[in-house]
C-alpha cells in the first residue's frame, strides 16, 4: 500500500487558503501542520497473534514512516526505529509494530501498572473525531497491558476511567534478543495487538467501521535513558538525582509534548480493498479543513484564559476579526459565544457547521463530512 502525501493545497492553511480575511495562524504553527494519514486494508486472513509479525498476511499491510519526536523537528531524530503496520476485518483491527531496542527490557508484570514509567508502546483511538470518549492502550515488553477509556482530555479536566479494560484484546511481543539483561544485547521487539471493535464501541452494538470511514489515531513509544546499576537497568540521573525526562516518539507528531490532544492526531481510514495497489488515494475530508480555524480560537482562548484568569467576550479580543472568509473555495462564518467562564465557537457554511466549546468537544451538523 502506498502512503500517499496530502496535497500541497492543505499543508498550511494561512498561506494556502484564498485570501479573504481569514484569520491568522502565527505563532502556533506547531499545532497547525496537517497529521499524517494512514489507509488502512480490509483482510479475509487473520495474523496469528504471537508477537511475530512475518506471517504472509502482513505482506498486505505497508509499513509506516518512521516514528518521530512528539515535537517533531524541534527535537532530534530518534535514536531507534520505530514503525508499525495495520490491518482490519468485520470483527477486529489488527495492529503491528516494531521497535529497534538493543537494551530490550520492562519490570512492571500487573495489568494496568503504570506502564508509561517504563519503555512502552502506546496505541490511542477516537472513533467518533470529537476528541471526547476516546481510548488508549499500552503494552510494555513483558505483554503487560494497561489500558484505560477517557471522557475528555486530561487538559479539560478529565479523569481517566481505569476500570475500563478493552474485552477481548488479545496482544503478543517477541523480543529478538534479551530481556532484562544488560551482558546480552539484542535487535528490536515486535508487538501485535487484535483489539475488537466491540471494545472500542461505547453502545451495545459494536460500530464497525465503513468503507472509507475515518479515525483518529496515533501510535507512541516511550522510551527511557538507562544506565546499569548491579546488572539491572537504572533510570538515568542528573547531577543532582532527578531522572532525566523520557523520549517521546510518535506515528504523527503532535507539536507539543502530550499526547492526549486528540485533534493531532493521525487520521486513519479504513479500506475494503485487499489489495494494496488499489488502495485510492487518501483525501482530507473538507470538513477536518474548516476545523483548524475552530481550534485556533480554541488555543487563543486557552492562553487568554491563561493571562486573564477568563476567557475572551469576543474574536476580536482574540485578534480576530469576525467576518465572512473563504475555506477551500466555499464562504464560511466563525461566530464565538462567550463568559468569563465557558465559550464556545462555531464554524458555518451553507452546507454545516461545526462548533467547539471550551471543553474541546467538537460537534457537527449539515453536510456528512466522512
Amino acid at each position: 500500500m502506498k502512503i500517499y502525501p496530502l496535497p500541497i493545497v492543505f499543508f498550511f492553511l494561512a498561506i494556502s487558503l484564498p485570501v479573504m480575511a481569514q484569520p491568522s495562524f502565527a505563532g502556533l504553527e506547531n499545532l497547525f501542520t496537517i497529521p499524517r494519514h494512514y489507509v488502512v486494508c480490509h483482510t479475509t486472513e487473520k495474523p496469528v497473534i504471537d508477537g511475530n509479525i512475518s506471517d504472509a498476511v502482513w505482506g498486505n499491510a505497508a509499513w509506516s514512516e518512521p516514528f518521530v519526536d512528539i515535537e517533531d523537528d524541534l527535537k532530534p531524530v530518534p535514536s531507534f526505529k520505530t514503525r508499525i503496520k495495520m490491518l482490519w476485518n468485520d470483527t477486529c483491527l489488527f495492529v503491528a509494530a516494531e521497535l529497534e531496542e538493543p537494551y530490550a527490557w520492562a519490570y512492571m508484570q500487573q495489568h494496568d501498572e503504570p506502564l508509561y514509567l517504563e519503555n512502552n508502546f502506546e496505541v490511542f483511538f477516537d472513533p467518533g473525531n470529537t476528541t471526547h470518549q476516546y481510548f488508549e492502550i499500552e503494552v510494555n515488553a513483558r505483554n503487560t497491558v494497561f489500558d484505560v477509556f477517557l471522557s475528555k482530555p486530561y487538559r479539560n479536566g478529565a479523569k481517566e476511567l481505569m476500570g475500563w479494560d478493552a474485552p477481548g484484546l488479545v496482544t503478543a511481543v517477541n523480543i529478538q534478543g534479551s530481556l532484562n539483561n544488560p551482558a546480552m544485547l539484542g535487535k528490536s521487539w515486535t508487538v501485535e495487538m487484535a483489539i475488537p471493535f466491540a471494545s472500542l464501541s461505547l453502545g451495545a452494538k459494536p460500530e464497525i467501521p465503513t468503507d472509507g470511514r475515518i479515525w483518529r489515531f496515533n501510535a507512541s513509544r516511550v522510551e527511557w535513558q538507562t544506565d546499569v546499576i548491579d546488572g539491572k537497568y537504572e533510570k538515568r540521573k542528573d547531577a543532582v538525582g532527578k531522572t532525566l525526562a523520557e523520549d517521546n516518539w510518535v506515528w504523527s507528531p503532535q507539536g507539543i509534548v502530550s499526547m492526549h490532544c486528540p485533534e493531532r492526531w493521525r487520521y486513519l481510514q479504513f479500506s475494503k480493498q485487499i489489495q494494496p495497489a488499489d488502495v485510492l488515494p487518501f483525501v482530507l475530508p473538507y470538513g477536518e479543513i474548516q476545523r483548524q480555524y475552530l481550534w485556533l480560537v480554541y488555543y487563543r482562548q486557552k492562553d487568554y484564559f491563561e493571562k486573564n484568569k477568563k476567557y475572551a467576550p469576543s474574536l476580536s479580543k482574540l485578534g480576530i476579526k469576525p467576518a465572512a472568509f473563504e475555506v477551500g473555495g466555499k464562504k464560511n462564518v466563525l461566530t464565538m459565544e462567550a463568559t468569563k467562564s465557558q465559550f464556545a465557537v462555531v464554524i458555518q457554511s451553507a452546507e454545516n457547521s461545526i462548533s467547539v466549546n471550551d471543553e474541546g468537544l467538537i460537534q457537527e451538523s449539515g453536510m456528512v463530512v466522512y
